[in-house]
């Protein structure tokens, strides 16, 4: 309840979607009994669905752009339990008027998600308001229904729920507990004689939950929310500050591993030093309301300390070890995670602080209207795929279930809703059909011992839709199973008991729906999920490019590197939405495709790795170096992006031969002529060590596409 989990978001909204159905159902029925109409409970069903999907399907960008539509879903509402009773009587306008709206629902969707919320509105009361067969006369109590949801969905959208300055403060709150409970177990890790391998689960498991956490917190961070919690910090400087923190813990957890593996803990001076950089880092109150030299003057010493060994190392050592190179890891990143704490100290509560923060307009994604693209847009293909769906969907309800035949249109609308590639489709197809055969079972068990007490089953009816919409984005087999459930209550309570056979059909009709979503995704404008899954990739290399050409430029030129940990949170994002792309392939082991998918994301979270550790190196400056390496430089960047380039087409299977070039003359040069550390403040061939690995990893994944490797250094 105060954030501790990643979870509070959906518990955030999840709650709010169920207090505005409860309010709405039982305002409506108040009203009603107090006016002393008895035409059952339907009008405040409406309701109740209206205050719930006012919730749930407003997603525009702006809060004016999302108070709008939560208004116009009341016209569009109004508009579907009019139609559906004006048509209730003749099923080929009920079919058409269906179908259109599943159609309209994601062709409109090209000018806005308003369009796909509104028509989505649009279907679900004209499906409600034809099966009901409502008359003239009932609708006005509807209309008032629908008004009531929709007036509780704005008022705890934008009224009560609007400070999304906690939610940020929360959602800190949380990452500083689950950093400092990592930390702990690092701790404790490092104490240990022997490896224990419980707790090196334990770490790994709480590690990519921080991660978690970190892409939450980003998703709060704005100007205005954190300068109303923290005066004087501008948003860069905690999105810094939350990557780097994430990353120096990581950084951590994968060097002491390695120091364990070599035995260097068992030199109490390294492990003690290493202990006391940990603690500092844990107990340093970054963030504290009050400025304070003792928040951080404990973390930077122990890094002082640290520092002071590896040169003691290093002076022992000739050549120095392997092991070594792990500990100048963890000091050079903590040093950088303590300088930002120093400026973020600096900059709370000083009046001094410039205010103004330069902003960059991202012109990337905009359409080109000089070049018209003749070929049908995404939404434009689904639309199509959707009508078909459609027209099927409903051929097949009327053949299984003549009383009731738009559970499989439901169904097969769902499936496609957000799915583009045949893989996604048939992995959401799967896993809703699996949760509603479970949920089917749980529920007409639930609905059947519980039948009779009508209390009940209301508080278990919102348990359930309260549990739906926490789950949704976690598996999509669960919310199903709860909104399965959620069905075999509704039909106890509007029918007035259930039976085997009425739940069974709503099985079968699930299964129908989610087969003909399959099959005309296979059928109308395919895209096979490896395709898609191309596309993922080049979007993830699309945002890798700039990233590091930005970071290599920096070393010869007075680059802005403020952005480049934005980035790197973009490039977990891309990553993670290449692995959901990617899931029907990676749960089919044994497959032809299932090893290259792991290879591919084997080396794509490599570099994704190497990337994150290249932010915490871009805020260093001064680097001394001989002018013969300024060529290096640019030859670095060049061939980085070359290389980018040519696996990007190899990956969408482009014809040609593509050649990736390796850093290896690059590399030999600048280990040659680059300063020592006795000679330079900066080690400039630590700062290039990830450059070197992000290439190698590019050329690796290309040459296994295809490409050819041109060597360097080596007789042809």
């Amino acid at each position: 309840m105060v954030a501790a989990d990643p979870g509070y978001v959906r518990l955030q909204q999840a709650g709010r979607a169920t207090v505005s159905l409860i309010l709405a159902v039982f305002t409506t029925l108040l009203i009603m009994r107090y006016t002393g109409h008895s035409g059952g409970i339907t009008p405040a069903i409406v309701s109740g669905m209206l205050g719930l999907m006012g919730i749930m399907v407003v997603m525009d960008d702006t809060k004016q752009e999302m108070r709008v539509t939560t208004l116009w879903l009341g016209v569009s509402a109004m508009m579907g339990i009019t139609i559906g009773s004006l048509v209730a009587n003749n099923a080929y306008y009920i079919d058409a008027v269906l179908v259109l709206s599943v159609f309209s629902s994601f062709y409109f969707s090209r000018y806005g998600t308003r369009y796909f919320s509104l028509f989505m509105i649009f279907f679900m009361t004209v499906y409600f308001s034809s099966v009901l067969k409502l008359s003239s006369d009932q609708l006005p109590w509807f209309y008032v229904g629908i008004w009531f949801g929709v007036a509780y969905a704005f008022i705890l959208n934008f009224f009560l729920f609007q400070d999304t300055a906690k939610n940020l403060k929360s959602s800190i709150h949380s990452f500083h507990i689950q950093s400092n409970l990592t930390l702990n177990l690092l701790i404790e890790a490092m104490q240990d004689k022997e490896s224990n391998t419980q707790r090196k689960k334990e770490l790994e498991k709480n590690v990519a939950k921080l991660r978690d956490y970190a892409l939450i917190v980003s998703g709060y961070i704005n100007e205005n929310d954190v300068r109303k919690i923290w005066p004087g910090l501008l948003p860069n400087q905690l999105r810094l500050y939350v990557f780097d923190t994430g990353m120096l813990i990581e950084t951590l957890v994968d060097s002491v591993r390695g120091l364990k593996t070599a035995d260097a803990l068992h030199v109490e001076e390294i492990k003690q030093s290493l202990i006391a950089v940990t603690v500092a880092v844990r107990d340093a109150e970054v963030l504290a309301p009050h400025v304070k030299k003792q928040n951080i003057l404990p973390a930077e010493k122990s890094v002082q300390q640290l520092r002071m060994l590896i040169m003691k190392l290093f002076e022992r050592e000739e050549p120095p070890q392997g092991w070594i190179y792990l500990i100048r890891r963890i000091e050079s990143i903590a040093n950088h995670v303590i300088e930002g704490a120093v400026t973020i100290q600096q900059s709370l509560y000083l009046e001094s602080v410039d205010k103004k923060e330069e902003e960059t307009v991202d012109k990337v994604g905009e359409e080109d209207t000089k070049t018209e693209d003749k070929a049908l847009k995404p939404s434009t293909k689904k639309a199509y795929q959707a009508l078909v769906a459609a027209i099927l969907s409903i051929i097949v309800g009327l053949i299984i279930s003549p009383a009731q035949p738009y559970w499989v249109l439901l169904t097969a609308f769902v499936v496609l809703l957000g799915t583009e590639s045949i893989g996604r489709i048939y992995t959401k197809g799967y896993q809703r059909s699996l949760g509603t055969i479970i949920g089917a079972v749980i529920g007409f068990v639930l609905a059947k011992f519980l039948s009779g007490h009508t209390v009940l089953e209301v508080i278990f009816l919102f348990i359930v839709v309260f549990l739906a919409f926490y789950l949704m984005t976690v598996s999509y087999t669960l919310m199903s199973v709860f909104i399965t459930m959620l069905i075999a209550f509704m039909y106890d309570l509007l029918l007035g008991g259930i039976t085997f056979s009425l739940i069974g059909a709503r099985v079968l009709d699930t299964v129908a729906g989610a087969s003909i979503a399959l099959a005309v995704s296979y059928l109308i404008f395919p895209k096979k999920t490896k395709v898609k899954v191309a596309e993922s990739i080049n979007e993830f290399l699309e945002e890798l490019a700039p990233f590091v050409s930005e970071y290599v430029r920096g070393f010869r030129e007075d680059v802005n590197v403020k952005d480049l940990s934005e980035s790197a949170f973009k490039l977990d994002t891309k990553l993670q939405t290449i692995r959901d792309e990617a899931q029907s392939f990676l749960q089919r082991p044994g497959s032809p495709i299932y090893a290259d998918m792991v290879s591919w994301m084997t080396r794509l979270a490599a570099i994704n790795y190497y990337a994150k550790h290249l932010v915490a190196s871009a805020y260093r400056k001064g680097f001394d170096y001989p002018e013969e390496l300024l060529e290096g430089f640019i030859q670095i960047e060049t061939k980085i992006k070359n290389n980018i380039d040519s696996l990007a087409n190899l990956v969408t299977e482009n014809e040609g031969e593509y050649v990736l070039q390796t850093l290896e003359e690059e590399r030999e040069k600048f280990e040659r002529l680059a300063p020592s550390r006795k000679q330079s403040q900066r080690d400039l061939i630590h700062h290039l060590y990830y450059v070197w690995r992000i290439n190698q990893s590019i050329v690796e994944l290309g040459n296994e596409l295809g490409g050819v490797i041109e060597h360097q250094n080596k007789n042809k």
